[in-house]
């Protein structure tokens, strides 16, 4: 099984692909560098609970559904 940060990344490499953002333009909407971003998709770093909540109201999505993976 991976770690949930590996988990979460790859979750949120999906949802920005699927709302047709690039990594820059998600960093920009959410004040965070785009280097943050790809190290959260690839499951290096990790969000804050503010970097979360940021993620969740600018995709509009609820927050656990960052948490809904497929199992593998």
């Amino acid at each position: 099984m991976k770690d949930l940060s590996y988990k979460f990344g790859k979750r949120l490499q999906k949802i920005r692909k699927e709302k047709g953002l690039t990594q820059l333009e998600l960093a920009e909407m959410i004040d965070v560098s785009s280097d943050f971003i790809g190290l959260m998709e690839r499951g290096v770093n990790s969000p804050s609970f503010k970097t979360l909540e940021k993620l969740s109201e600018t995709l509009k999505i609820p927050v656990y559904k960052f948490f809904q993976f497929d199992d593998e």
